[in-house]
């Protein structure tokens, strides 16, 4: 293949792997609001902190979902309300907090994780496990940040 060809190709995959990613989101999305009236923001808060059970800082936080402080300020306040996360000060920085997830929390995830997995499960039904692996593995190849080494 010419170098115009293959670049035409990437281009063709790239927009179908957006599309496919946007529709498998906003799916995604009304399945979490209407079964546990939830956002995939929240979702999102509340799968980095079961990954830390120790919790973790909101900079940290920030940083993990790749968002603005102000952006998970306003989901760890809702979740605090609804009792699924825990703000703990931290000694000797009375400016910081670390936040974890309650045992309500982590129950409430769970059930929403499960939940999640079979979705994505379902909504990817055509591709098989080989092929999913196989597509997984030439996605890894590609840098995970713009510029980045691969």
């Amino acid at each position: 293949m010419s170098p115009q060809t293959t670049s035409k190709e990437r281009l063709r995959l790239w927009l179908r792997m957006l599309r496919v990613t946007r529709q498998i989101e906003a799916e995604l999305r009304e399945r979490l609001r209407l079964q546990f009236d939830s956002t995939l923001p929240r979702f999102d808060v509340m799968a980095a902190l079961q990954r830390h059970a120790e919790g973790l800082k909101m900079n940290e936080l920030s940083r993990q979902l790749r968002v603005s402080n102000g952006n998970v300020t306003g989901i760890v306040n809702r979740l605090v309300e609804d009792g699924f996360i825990d703000r703990i000060a931290i000694e000797g920085d009375r400016r910081a907090t670390r936040v974890c997830l309650t045992a309500r929390g982590r129950d409430a995830f769970g059930e929403m994780a499960e939940a999640h997995e079979a979705w994505v499960s379902e909504l990817l039904d055509g591709v098989t496990e080989d092929e999913a692996h196989h597509i997984g593995e030439v996605l890894h190849r590609l840098p995970a940040e713009p510029g980045a080494e691969r």
